[in-house]
């Protein structure tokens, strides 16, 4: 984190159904943005794990967003292969176990592993029809504790919890938040956001950003401006 810009530090989420709609959003945004977020739904478009491979080789940093979770045996073989693809972040659900083997399949790598904490769609409500005995706030800081234990790069919250988790991981670990909405902007299916400058504030590293740039018309402008006020914070 050290030492990167804001520019680097915003992570465009490229949430579209094709390589050839995610070729163009990375070609008008140009140099504007140079890390890039890859999800279930490019990922296992046809062509998307290739797209994620050319994307890294071209310089440009990107985030797997594949929240895996599995037996150790299959997360580490998962992470081993991942790591080979010159990928920059893979997320992965933040269970102690996972974790543990993940962090050990990906030593003598570059690939910064994050603990998906608690799904910014997610409300107390949420939890508790799913099953779980603890609100948002605890389980996030709960799963922040584990990851730092377990060695992990970082881990992924709502910027609402950024500063309470940033005090538990210290200052290297990445915190990065998706989740993040410019003051106007719609809510979508998100139910616990915040605006760039504020989760900069809080401690967030990384900002994870996608439909008010992806689904805009001038997407380059839409990421300059969040760009710019991140630096503002």
């Amino acid at each position: 984190m050290a030492g990167e810009t804001m520019r680097e530090r915003l992570i465009v989420g490229l949430d579209v159904p094709s390589v050839k709609a995610a070729e163009a959003v990375v070609y008008e945004l140009g140099d504007t943005a140079r890390f890039y977020k890859i999800g279930y739904q490019l990922a296992y478009a046809p062509g998307g794990l290739d797209f994620a491979r050319e994307l890294a080789k071209s310089g440009a940093k990107v985030f797997l967003d594949l929240k895996l979770l599995d037996i150790d045996n299959t997360v580490a073989k998962g992470v081993e292969a991942i790591a080979r693809m010159g990928m920059s972040m893979l997320t992965l659900h933040a269970y102690p176990k996972a974790m543990k083997a993940a962090v050990e399949a990906a030593k003598g790598s570059d690939l910064c592993l994050l603990g998906v904490t608690v799904l910014t769609s997610m409300d107390e409500q949420d939890l508790i029809a799913a099953g779980y005995e603890y609100d948002p706030h605890t389980l996030v800081m709960r799963r922040a504790e584990q990851a730092l234990q377990a060695g992990m790069g970082g881990v992924v919250c709502s910027a609402d919890e950024a500063s309470a988790v940033r005090r538990i991981v210290g200052p290297k670990l990445a915190v990065v938040t998706p989740g993040i909405r410019p003051a106007g902007a719609e809510r979508g299916d998100q139910k616990r956001v915040v605006t760039p400058a504020e989760a900069v504030r809080r401690g967030a590293s990384h900002l994870v950003v996608a439909r008010p740039i992806v689904e805009t018309v001038d997407r380059k402008a839409a990421a300059r401006a969040i760009i710019a006020e991140m630096e503002s914070a």
